[in-house]
């Protein structure tokens, strides 16, 4: 009978124990969980800190007593592993609520340890109005706080997923929130134009953002604490909460004398075996491959957290699975919005030396003659060489979920960007159209690599701007024009393009704008048709202003 203990509960540690006894009747399983909750949603902690979630019973999935009772399982909460020894196949533990400690024999061992939330060091970082969001025990005390003591400001430091879904829920719950961050952008796992049409959500749901601010101290006031971040520039809130990112929890595996990894994590290899036989890890604490890199990385999903526990499970009972890796696919509803992603963005591709091109399109979420419809913002990155399809970002009202699982789907299956335009996907009018968004990316994909159509990107603007070798247009009617339009581009619609021709001077080449890319592109085929050198601005106007034009006009009234 093989004795297995597993440190750690959570998406991890209580997969892996639930399939070890699906797989093994005879195991003697045990399970060490330093908290009192064996299996929580700890994905659901911001919505209950903002009263969507009601009842702390709603965010523990499985009591104690409930997971000894269905799988037979010996759960120990309230004990903390601290120490192991792979030489004897012991660990030690502390009981938390009687201070005795006690020492476990093991074949086979399960780490599952997590991350933990980072706190800087500041000067006033003690203060009680300082918290930080990690566990069911947090969420408690910040949504007790929140109702008892009647909370009218809070600041949130970070613009990660945790910071951002809090940020949502308190300003949700009446609250005057503001963001804190030190970098230019919200949600760094985007670009920083996709993120730009987060800041445009958060601004109009009331969350003031503050840039590149680096909190120096906190100073507690009668009125509230004092985030410092200079000489006579701070800002006053009635409580913090920290949202500063994770690091995974090393400790027991490094004094155990595990292998970790360059960026700080658990080495395994598939099968989630560590570099001491006996000994595997999952969760948040461990390096996986990611999938379109090839490297080894951080990921801090729960996704991958439960596929890693079953995977783990597996070899302990003696079934050689293996973990893939991941693309670390997300999505985050920001009040009535949804963003998501899969794979990597265009920091990542360029610090990994790939050569790619990128899609920017503003497809509606089902037909727009079905009542409600709704543009979403799809930006789709490939490799040229080889047209693997490399990520994809995505903001937008319904359907953003579907359409970036969709992508994650095809990335796994090795599909190519141009494979894209061929998936048989469903439709009806409430829910896409004949040729669904996914199709669409694949479409421009094929026009772009069959030489139908060149682009060119937003960032390119101010370069053509001053280029007087070049021929700006834009083909929106003269009412959108006159609403709003980039600088130095001559406004010819569409409809009038091809009785006009004269007026666009044949011996440059001419960069073409609509307001999605739709009507630039059948300018640049009747233009190319005629013998001119045409490009498609990928994205449209539509995209420049949001991810340029409102961010300016926003970061310039805040200043």
């Amino acid at each position: 009978m093989n004795k297995i203990i597993i440190v750690g509960g959570v998406a991890g540690g209580a997969t892996a124990a639930a399939r070890i006894r699906r797989l093994d009747e005879s195991a003697q399983i045990i399970v060490f969980e330093k908290s009192e909750n064996i299996s929580y949603a700890n994905c659901g902690i911001p919505y209950y800190i903002g009263g969507v979630i009601e009842g702390k019973g709603n965010l523990v999935l499985r009591t104690p007593e409930s997971f000894r009772e269905r799988y037979r399982i010996d759960v120990r909460v309230k004990n903390e592993v601290i120490k192991i020894d792979p030489d004897s196949k012991t660990v030690m533990v502390r009981d938390l609520g009687t201070g005795r400690e006690y020492s476990e024999s093991y074949d086979k061992l399960l780490l599952s340890p997590g991350a933990k939330p980072a706190r800087p060091e500041l000067p006033g970082s003690d203060s009680s109005r300082i918290h930080t969001v990690r566990t069911v025990d947090d969420a408690m005390k910040i949504r007790e706080i929140i109702t008892e003591k009647a909370m009218k400001s809070a600041a949130v430091i970070g613009g990660g997923f945790i910071g951002l879904e809090v940020a949502e829920n308190l300003a949700k719950a009446g609250i005057d929130t503001t963001i804190v961050i030190r970098s230019n952008q919200l949600f760094p796992a985007m670009d920083e134009d996709m993120a730009h049409l987060i800041h445009t959500i958060f601004r109009t749901n009331g969350v003031k953002l503050l840039f590149r601010k680096d909190t120096k101290a906190f100073d507690e006031t009668e009125n509230g604490i004092r985030l410092v971040f200079g000489e006579n520039d701070s800002l006053l809130a009635d409580m913090v909460i920290l949202a500063v990112g994770v690091s995974p929890d090393t400790y027991l595996a490094k004094d155990a004398g595990l292998k970790l990894g360059t960026s700080g994590g658990i080495e395994v290899d598939e099968h989630m075996l560590t570099s001491i036989p006996d000994i595997y890890a999952v969760g948040d604490a461990v390096e996986i491959k990611h999938q379109v890199t090839g490297q080894k990385t951080l990921i801090s999903l729960a996704g991958p957290a439960n596929k890693e526990a079953r995977v783990a499970a597996d070899n302990i009972c003696g079934i050689a699975s293996r973990y893939i890796g991941s693309t670390a696919s997300s999505v985050i509803r920001l009040f009535d919005r949804t963003a998501a992603m899969t794979g990597i963005n265009e920091k990542t591709a360029k610090a990994s030396g790939i050569d790619y091109e990128k899609l920017v399109l503003s497809p509606a979420d089902h037909a727009t003659y079905y009542p409600g419809a709704k543009n979403m913002t799809m930006k789709v990155m490939y490799e040229k060489e080889t047209l693997r399809i490399l990520g994809s970002q995505i903001v937008g009202f319904e359907g953003v979920d579907k359409r970036i699982d969709v992508i994650a789907t095809a990335m796994q299956a090795g599909m190519t960007i141009t494979d894209l335009a061929e998936l048989d996907l469903a439709y009806a009018p409430p829910y896409s159209s004949a040729k669904d968004p996914v199709n669409m990316a694949g479409f421009m994909a094929e026009n772009i690599e069959n030489g139908m159509v060149s682009q060119f990107h937003w960032e390119d603007l101010p370069s053509l701007q001053s280029d007087r070798n070049v021929f700006l247009l834009d083909t929106r009617t003269p009412a959108e024009y006159s609403r709003g339009h980039a600088a130095s581009f001559v406004n010819i619609p569409v409809d009038e393009l091809r009785d006009r021709l004269d007026e666009i001077p044949r011996d440059k080449p001419v960069y073409v704008m609509c307001q999605s890319g739709v009507r630039s592109y059948l300018a640049c085929r009747i233009l190319a048709q005629n013998g001119y050198r045409c490009y498609n601005l990928s994205g449209g106007y539509s995209f420049y202003k949001a991810a340029v034009l409102d961010e300016q006009t926003a970061v310039q009234k805040s200043e």
